[in-house]
């Protein structure tokens, strides 16, 4: 018995020795690989060390060893492709908790290479670890590009839950809240709910609105009260996130009630708080909506610029009501609300549609409200007709190629040929008799532009 004892004892030693002679020989080739830059092959011995997955080495592989071992994998993470780097990415995790203090190096060298940071930032996603979570958060903040703030995140998500803790805790803390809030809100999952409802009274407004922004992805019926309390927020970030979260899940409302609750935040002090709640309204693409759009838009106190993205809101809605008013405007608008809404007719999308806009065009264009001072109206209307494409608008558009301002015709030209049947109706035209120089002279730049254009596009066949 005791003869066996030392036989296996002298067995495993000898089984040590000779794992040990393997690793030094592997890492004596990796070295040899790192010096030659063969960083794919230099892949190929890491991944031949007896590493084991809880993040220890083997009995064998002592501390310097495993300096070693990472020192080289940050080698291949420097200077490797992409794929050299996904592959070398796999050691530091069974390297353990040693990886962190080197990637978190990196992540922060802001003079390091981009696509080094970004895998730097995606390791560190494997380690469940405070000071991760505080880098990737700092991370968040401070990076100017978008592809490494967004794999910050997917690290940050990658821990999970424990991040999630972790950082409510920092939200206890006046000094770490901001940044730990707006960790939370890049990480999409359910858990960061209840901490990011624990900050939506916080004194500071940008953590109020960055917790609110937040939770507008999340469907849950804590989330509905706290918008519509945001609503009376003093600070204008905060009422514009709870505005545009209102816009996105308004159909858990009584449409009239969520008119109700939106319509004062037109009048906001603020002009983004009033723009999102236009958008907010025009999402819904009611008439109930419309009516309210439609007053601040004919107010003497709005701004022009304000008055525009009005313009737009009521564009989006989309219905009869909603060009009808959008018509009623053109009668007393300054010239550069007069162009919006000739252009937003002009990108009407609903066929039933296009007709009434065609239509409306076509009234303002022979009301001759237009002055000569303004013909960037007239061009944005040939071109407006020539997107709604509608075969009534043929005769005002040839009409405009009377007009002295060359421009002009040059727009009516290129309008006409968005509609049927406008040549052979230009042909026509063309040989009557009773036209005015002007009109026959812009009709037969038409054809010839129309030949042209013709010839260039059967040569290219």
């Amino acid at each position: 018995m005791i003869f066996a004892e030392h036989g296996n004892r002298f067995l495993n030693l000898d089984l040590n020795n000779a794992i040990i002679k393997l690793m030094l020989n592997i890492l004596e080739q990796a070295n040899i690989a790192a010096q030659q830059g063969n960083w794919s092959l230099l892949n190929q011995h890491l991944q031949q060390l007896p590493l084991n997955k809880n993040g220890n080495g083997s009995q064998p592989l002592k501390e310097l060893d495993c300096q070693q071992v990472l020192n080289l994998a940050l080698q291949v993470i420097e200077w490797g492709d992409f794929q050299e780097k996904w592959d070398a990415a796999k050691v530091f995790p069974k390297l353990g908790k040693r990886s962190i203090a080197p990637l978190i190096a990196i992540v922060e060298d802001e003079e390091a290479d981009l696509d080094v940071r970004w895998f730097a930032s995606r390791i560190l996603g494997e380690f469940d670890d405070p000071l991760v979570v505080i880098s990737l958060v700092e991370l968040l903040e401070s990076a100017e590009d978008e592809d490494l703030a967004q794999m910050a995140a997917q690290a940050l998500s990658n821990i999970g839950s424990s991040a999630i803790a972790a950082l409510s805790n920092l939200l206890a803390q006046e000094e770490t809240r901001y940044l730990a809030v707006h960790a939370l809100a890049h990480i999409r999952r359910g858990e960061t709910i209840a901490p990011l409802l624990s900050v939506v009274h916080d004194p500071t407004p940008s953590i109020r609105s960055t917790a609110i922004e937040a939770l507008i992805s999340f469907r849950d019926h804590r989330i509905l009260p706290v918008l519509l309390e945001a609503l009376q927020d003093p600070a204008a970030v905060v009422r514009k996130e709870a505005v545009i979260g209102l816009g996105l899940r308004g159909r858990t409302l009584p449409e009239l009630e969520l008119v109700k609750y939106l319509k004062p935040l037109l009048y906001d002090f603020n002009p983004q708080v009033c723009q999102q709640a236009a958008i907010a309204l025009a999402r819904l693409g009611t008439d109930e909506a419309t009516e309210a759009l439609f007053p601040v838009l004919k107010s003497p106190a709005t701004p022009i610029s304000l008055k525009i993205e009005f313009v737009r809101a009521l564009s989006w809605v989309q219905t009869p009501v909603a060009l009808e008013y959008l018509q009623q405007a053109l009668a007393w608008v300054t010239p550069e609300v007069c162009q919006e809404i000739i252009a937003v007719l002009g990108r009407t999308e609903v066929i039933e549609l296009k007709p009434q806009a065609t239509q409306i065009l076509i009234e303002f264009l022979r009301t001759r409200q237009f002055s000569r001072q303004h013909p960037s109206l007239k061009q944005t209307l040939a071109m407006s007709l020539g997107q709604l494409g509608e075969a009534q608008a043929l005769e005002p558009l040839i009409e405009l190629l009377e007009e002295p301002d060359l421009t002009v015709r040059l727009h009516a030209i290129a309008a006409l040929k968005k509609i049927p049947h406008a040549y052979s109706k230009l042909e026509q035209y063309g040989a009557a008799q009773n036209l005015t120089p002007m009109l026959k002279q812009g009709i037969a730049i038409a054809l010839a532009e129309w030949s042209v254009a013709s010839d260039y596009s059967n040569s290219d066949k």
